[in-house]
């Protein structure tokens, strides 16, 4: 279904219903499909909500708005027009600096953060090669699968998910490729995530390229003390689609957790 956010027609897929809502954003490339091999394995009494960000899946593309703060706006107006009172938010790379943002304002409802390969909240400054390599990494279909087999994954995909990416990817609008490497990439938000104070949960892929356990135990967990991290063995960076028994294992047993009032298990 689509809703209109912030004048920017937002897609999303939503099933199951229950007192908490698990709400998750995509990385940089994805789409809600991203989502579907661990909502698929996630007891059936959650209510899931899975995010198509602008530019993004079936999403409107605005020619602007893709600051960390306009995707965080987006996702905080689906759930307030879905009207979902309790959730535990999920992010992946890029979904992860979003949730990031969003958990450090503290609303009303938000009971647990999960971040599964997240972009850290500190800038990574990329020089203009960089920058013009990464937005145009979704430009074709070989580039995309060259990103998969050599930057993206750990693991193979099976020729389903591989299509999968390889159709996510491209659909992307001009904005939005160019928004996380042009900007939102390079934001600072380390201010912004010491004011989190819900359970955080961390899980990094072993073999992941793109945001390493180094970089996560350097450039996140000190800012977020009470945070656990747990690693992924011969996982790269696109988790949810790599090690979706592991992540819906993981996020299953935290979601209890938070639901049934227990104390959060650490991971590591």
């Amino acid at each position: 279904m689509k809703i209109n956010i912030n004048g920017t027609g937002i897609n999303l897929q939503q099933q199951g219903c229950g007192d908490v809502s698990l709400v998750f954003l995509h990385y940089y490339g994805g789409s809600s499909r991203t989502w579907e091999s661990v909502i698929n394995l996630l007891p059936k009494h959650y209510r899931t909500v899975a995010i198509d960000q602008r530019g993004w899946g079936l999403s409107d593309a605005p020619p602007s708005g893709y600051r960390i703060a306009d995707l965080a706006r987006d996702a905080e107006g689906v759930i307030t027009a879905l009207g979902i009172e309790r959730y535990i938010l999920i992010g992946h790379s890029m979904g992860g600096k979003v949730a990031q943002l969003m958990a450090s304002r503290r609303p009303a409802g938000l009971e647990g953060l999960m971040l599964i390969a997240p972009s850290p909240p500190s800038p990574m400054i990329l020089t203009a090669e960089e920058r013009e390599r990464l937005s145009s990494a979704y430009n074709s279909r070989e580039a995309v699968e060259f990103v998969i087999d050599n930057v993206l994954t750990a693991k193979p995909l099976s020729p389903a998910l591989r299509e999968q990416v390889i159709e996510d990817s491209l659909k992307g609008s001009a904005g939005a490729k160019a928004g996380w490497p042009g900007i939102a990439i390079s934001e600072d938000i380390t201010q912004e995530v010491a004011a989190i104070n819900v359970p955080v949960a961390i899980i990094s892929g072993e073999r992941d390229q793109v945001d390493n356990p180094a970089t996560l135990q350097r450039e996140l967990l000190p800012r977020i003390p009470h945070a656990a991290m747990v690693i992924l063995p011969g996982t790269g960076h696109l988790s949810p689609l790599e090690s979706p028994a592991e992540i819906a294992s993981r996020l299953s047993v935290f979601a209890a957790s938070i639901e049934n009032g227990l104390p959060i298990e650490r991971f590591d």
